[in-house]
C-alpha cells in the first residue's frame, strides 16, 4: 500500500497531456537581485495583459513610462515640458500629442503644471490593432516597411540622377 501511495505522489509531479510543469525560477545572478531603496516605480501587469501597452505608440509609451518612473507614491510629478522633451529626445509637438492621448485614455491627469499617473481604468479604451496580413497592408501601415520603401525609393532616384 505504501508503494502505491508513493507512486501516486510521484505521478502528481509528472506532466500530464496538455499541462505544463511549472518552471522553477531561480535568480541567474543572485548577488544582483533588485532591492527597493529610496523611491520605487511600478507598473501593473495588467498594463501589458489588458492591451494598454499595445495601444500606445512609441512616444506615448515613452512619456507614460517616464512619468511612472519620476512620480511619487501618489503618481505625482512636476517635470516641465521642456525638460521632458530634452530627456526623452522628442519635440514639443510629439510631447503634446503623446500627453493629450494619455489624458484621453484616462492614464494620466495634467493640470498645466503637475502630472498624475492614474490607476489603470477598468478596460483599455482602444481595441488592439488588427494584425497586418498582406504586403499591401505592411506598405501602408507598418512604419518599418514604410521607412524601408522610402529609403529604397530615394536610393533609386538618387542613383538615376
Amino acid at each position: 500500500m505504501k508503494m502505491k501511495q508513493d507512486g501516486l505522489k510521484n505521478m502528481g509531479s509528472m506532466p500530464k497531456y496538455g499541462l505544463r510543469t511549472p518552471i522553477e525560477k531561480r535568480p541567474i545572478a543572485p548577488y544582483r537581485i533588485r532591492k527597493i531603496s529610496g523611491s520605487f516605480a511600478f507598473i501593473e501587469h495588467r498594463f501589458l495583459r489588458d492591451g494598454f501597452w499595445a495601444s500606445l505608440d512609441h512616444h506615448q509609451l515613452l512619456l507614460y513610462l517616464f512619468l511612472v518612473m519620476v512620480a511619487d507614491r501618489n503618481g505625482l510629478s512636476y517635470y516641465s515640458y521642456d525638460k521632458i522633451c530634452m530627456l526623452l529626445s522628442i519635440c514639443v509637438d510629439e510631447y503634446i500629442l503623446a500627453r493629450d492621448f494619455l489624458i484621453d485614455q484616462d492614464l494620466i491627469a495634467f493640470d498645466g503644471r503637475l502630472f498624475q499617473v492614474l490607476s489603470l481604468p477598468q478596460k483599455n479604451g482602444l481595441p488592439s490593432p488588427a494584425a497586418l496580413t498582406s504586403p499591401k497592408e505592411m506598405a501602408q501601415q507598418d512604419p518599418a516597411t514604410i521607412h524601408q520603401l522610402i529609403k529604397q525609393s530615394l536610393g533609386r532616384n538618387h542613383d538615376n540622377n
